[in-house]
């Protein structure tokens, strides 16, 4: 398998557009999936009888096809980007709402006593408290959510979309290897850099994380006692 490096620098500015397409498509998705998977989590959280039906929703709905997904919601949507968004924004849900349920539990309970004693309200407590103790483990789900999503977009070639997906099939159907090989080396590069800008996210949101997981650059010298 060879790569025309002729039809690669013919083709640079239809790769940077399809590449932009693509992680635009991807994080629209992950961002729709946080506005909605935090009321959920929350909900969830304070709610301890709806915990087991909203995750079980967001486990059945992750199982349907992808491909099936999109189909159902053309008559809704159309051949639009809102259709891809809709549909890559049901399977960021049963991360997203998992790992912030999970953050939520994980905050300690004698910290939310505190800070109800100093009379914070259950908002404020929320928002001031237990989301950045939290934040973490959602980051991490953040994480999961956008890597998948960015990998998935391809799947939306089927309905006249799909980002870098369109190489794929524009070499498969023209036996071509070039652009399948472009497709997922500019696929693997979006999600990598997806990952550590998020990284790099999570360290400006929660600095106090950073500085308690450094280790002292010197150890403490022994004092010696002087010698009689």
């Amino acid at each position: 398998m060879t790569i025309d490096w002729s039809w690669l620098a013919d083709h640079r500015a239809d790769l940077a557009s399809l590449a932009l397409d693509h992680l635009q498509a991807a994080l629209s998705a992950v961002l729709l999936g946080l506005v909605i998977a935090l009321p959920l989590a929350v909900l969830a959280h304070r709610v301890r009888p709806l915990r087991g039906p909203l995750l079980g929703l967001a486990n059945v709905l992750f199982t349907i096809p992808s491909i099936a997904i999109f189909i159902l919601l053309l008559p809704v949507s159309g051949l639009t980007r809102t259709t891809t968004v809709i549909g890559l924004t049901v399977y960021t849900l049963v991360v997203l709402v998992r790992n912030t349920v999970e953050g939520l539990d994980a905050v300690p309970a004698r910290v939310k006593e505190a800070a109800t004693a100093m009379g914070s309200r259950p908002l404020r407590t929320l928002l001031t408290v237990e989301l950045p103790l939290a934040l973490p483990v959602v980051m991490a789900g953040v994480r999961i959510a956008t890597v998948m999503s960015i990998s998935l977009v391809s799947v939306a070639t089927y309905i006249g979309d799909g980002g870098l997906g369109q190489l794929f099939t524009d070499g498969f159907q023209r036996n071509f290897p070039t652009p399948v090989i472009a497709g997922v080396v500019l696929t693997l590069l979006l999600a990598l850099v997806a990952d550590a800008a998020l990284v790099g996210v999570q360290r400006l949101l929660s600095p106090w994380n950073v500085q308690r997981t450094r280790r002292p650059r010197f150890s403490p010298r022994r004092e010696r006692t002087p010698r009689v």
